[in-house]
């Protein structure tokens, strides 16, 4: 069967961004016991992902690149904001095991929306989380082998369209992704459309 809407695909692969120094550098890595497991169609992806895989079959391999402007944007300055240190607090009291430098934290905005976070730096008085997805501003390379692909079951299109995103958690930025993270910066959300 070839990957085609409402196919659910198996797929293992590695994803790689540009270095300093210009070479491929690894940042993410689903393998065969763990594969990558989505709907093909339904948002769960990112729409060029999901262009570079349509018509393949189980066995089939892949290799292409995603430019940052299709995948999660150019890097935002202005999405790295300063918070007050309370937001943070329980009780008068930091989390100190949640909020440190690097770690990655789940927000609301005043809508309501989720986000995840990346703490900058933390002091007396404020945090500064830096809000841009991980992999913003970066060109994605996949490189990767289609290992299964069937019609989704009733109960697998139900587990997507009840949840409103189709993620499943699992991993550490919601992207519900049972796969080996080979990450440098604790995320693992490079080809989900949803979590970022």
């Amino acid at each position: 069967m070839k990957i085609t809407n409402n196919a659910t695909v198996n797929v293992e692969y590695e994803l790689f961004v540009e270095g300093d120094n210009g070479e491929l550098e690894l940042m993410e890595r689903a393998t065969p016991d763990q594969p990558l497991n989505f709907i093909f169609g339904v948002g769960m992806m990112l729409a060029r992902f999901e262009k570079h895989l349509e018509g393949l079959e189980a066995g089939e391999s892949f290799e292409f690149q995603i430019p940052c402007e299709e995948a999660y944007g150019e890097y935002d300055d202005e999405a790295v904001v300063e918070l007050d240190r309370s937001v943070f607090e329980i009780d008068g009291k930091l989390d100190e095991e949640m909020v440190f430098e690097g770690n990655v934290v789940p927000l609301m905005d005043s809508e309501g929306n989720r986000l995840q976070a990346q703490v900058v730096s933390v002091t007396d008085t404020n945090v500064t989380v830096d809000l841009n997805h991980p992999l913003a501003g970066e060109n994605l390379t996949f490189k990767g082998k289609v290992i299964e692909v069937h019609e989704a079951t009733e109960e697998e299109l139900n587990a997507v369209f009840g949840s409103g995103c189709g993620c499943d958690s699992g991993c550490g930025c919601d992207d519900g992704h049972d796969h080996d993270h080979e990450h440098s910066n604790g995320h693992g959300c490079g080809s989900c459309g949803c979590g970022n």
